[in-house]
């Protein structure tokens, strides 16, 4: 009679080691892709709160002949209709919105919104090393003051 009688079934440790070393350098590939996807989608998430806000301040413009300033601290009740986070809500946001002045233009007459990512005020452990702040004009300027050429596409 042969058989395995008294063999227990089952993987040996050397079996088991070589599938965690497998899962281990597919993680390791995979990670880096991943993390690069969800700051795309982030700075996509920027990119579309700012054109949003773009248009609300056009929109006074057109009311007000002028371009308006905010940030996070604005006291007045016109500033405060502008949303200064890029999300669902500030807590959850990739960047924190402000419009101020164009450089060498008063704000009546150009408004540039600026998104900075990771702010205290917003998710802080969201960082983009590509484009950083994300920027755009009433004049149509699409900027980042990061190193990357194409932020915006």
């Amino acid at each position: 009679m042969t058989g395995h009688a008294g063999k227990a079934g089952g993987f040996t440790l050397v079996e088991l080691m070589v599938v965690v070393a497998v899962a281990g350098v597919l993680a390791a590939t995979a990670y880096p892709g991943y993390r690069q996807h969800v700051i795309r989608a982030k700075r996509t998430e920027g990119q579309v709160a700012l054109q949003a806000l773009m248009q609300q301040q056009e929109r006074y413009f057109t009311q007000n002949n002028r371009y308006i300033a905010f940030d996070a601290a604005s006291n007045s009740d016109e500033a405060r209709l502008f949303r200064w986070w890029s999300g669902a809500s500030a807590a959850t946001s990739a960047y924190e919105i402000e419009g101020r002045a164009c450089d060498g233009e008063a704000i009546a007459d150009c408004v540039q919104l600026i998104a900075t990512p990771g702010t205290a005020r917003v998710d802080g452990r969201h960082r983009d090393p590509s484009c950083d702040r994300l920027i755009l004009t009433s004049t149509g300027l699409h900027l980042a003051s990061g190193p990357a050429i194409r932020c915006w596409q």
